[in-house]
């Protein structure tokens, strides 16, 4: 090999690990998904399974799961609009779906059974945000006085009411194994805090980091709660609540308003940073807190499952279905690289040549036969 080729391949490995290693994998690829339609992973379980939505270019969505690179739609509630929002380890979905009267209603969907309605809490609508893996599924629903509330639903039987913290409206978002609820409640001033709920307790109100408002997104089998809470200062932070106190994620970031989206049994916590019109990515895992920048992660950081895949979708010109591991190293650009990289491919071309010109030095290639 000539100097100059091995001075090329040289200058191409250290471009290469200063511009950092890809951390997001467009799953939705090769999948017969039209070129227009956009794509959200919501989340994906341990044997990647995942939970997601396919949006056309007319705003029309649907459920979808993709599993070994293949796409299945989970129908309809007989509407032309679903959305599918979580996945458990056996493959159960959870989420909503519009009946033909337009109303959006809550759902399960399975293999076998396909897409089922599980009602309401005596109102018009519901919607389903979150499943375990007995089968258990949280999320918000009408009352008959029109107010929404968190519901438990526990595969049979109606809907449980999971109340408020005082005020009229309830949202749920997380359940684990031991059928924890997580979720954001209305107090009598109105103002909304995080809340968690089980058969033993009720509801329970989690707090704030000194702001008025907080919202939970998920918990896990250990019972540790992620979210976002505002502070005294009138910020948005993400949070970690233990069980005893509310940890301040954000401040690890030091900067934008952070919100944390979900949690992993490991207490791996994943979330978005929003600087301005600026989205970044982060995971906060063994103590470190790692945050991809705008266009170098995720745009939409949903979940992440036992096996550290980190689910969403990234943006370019659309919303495309991706995933990423939660070891993943940030994509850093030192501003030279791409100009350094254009440089190192015509030093190679001209590497080539003089490699061609020796070899065949003396001959009239003109004459040489093509076999």
């Amino acid at each position: 090999m000539s100097r100059v080729l091995k001075g090329c391949l040289l200058l191409l490995s250290i471009a290469a690990s200063h511009a950092g290693a890809v951390s997001t994998a467009t799953i939705t690829k090769a999948l017969g998904i039209p070129a227009d339609d956009s794509t959200i992973a919501y989340d994906v379980n341990a044997r990647g399974q995942v939970a997601a939505v396919v949006e056309d270019e007319n705003g029309r969505r649907r459920a979808v799961l993709f599993e070994k690179g293949a796409l299945t739609s989970m129908g309809s509630l007989g509407g032309d609009y679903s959305e599918a929002r979580a996945i458990n380890r056996s493959g159960q979905v959870a989420g909503a779906a519009q009946r033909t009267d337009g109303r959006w209603r809550a759902f399960m969907y399975d293999r076998s059974g396909g897409m089922r309605d599980i009602g309401t809490l005596g109102g018009p609508g519901s919607f389903g945000m979150a499943i375990n893996d007995a089968g258990h599924v949280a999320g918000y629903a009408d009352n008959l006085d029109g107010d929404y509330r968190a519901f438990l639903y526990s595969g049979t039987g109606a809907m449980t009411d999971l109340g408020t913290l005082g005020g009229k409206i309830s949202y749920a978002a997380g359940v684990n194994n031991l059928g924890q609820v997580v979720g954001t409640a209305a107090l009598s001033s109105n103002y909304r805090h995080a809340f968690i709920w089980d058969a033993n307790r009720g509801m329970v109100d989690l707090g704030t980091l000194g702001g008025r408002s907080s919202s939970a997104t998920a918990i896990n089998d250990a019972g540790v709660v992620v979210g976002a809470s505002e502070t005294g200062d009138r910020r948005w932070r993400a949070f970690l609540h233990d069980g005893t106190r509310m940890v301040d994620l954000g401040a690890l970031i030091g900067y934008g308003s952070s919100y944390a989206t979900d949690i992993n049994n490991a207490g791996h916590v994943v979330g978005t940073v929003l600087i301005g019109d600026e989205r970044r990515s982060f995971v906060w895992r063994d103590g470190v807190m790692t945050v991809h920048r705008g266009g170098k992660g995720l745009h939409l950081t949903n979940s992440i499952n036992d096996v550290e895949q980190v689910i969403g979708a990234t943006y370019s010109r659309k919303l495309e279905a991706a995933t990423m591991r939660s070891t993943a190293r940030p994509v850093v650009d030192h501003g030279g690289s791409k100009f350094l990289l254009s440089v190192i491919v015509t030093l190679l071309a001209a590497a080539a040549l003089v490699l061609y010109r020796r070899r065949y030095r003396g001959i009239d290639i003109n004459n040489v036969a093509l076999v």
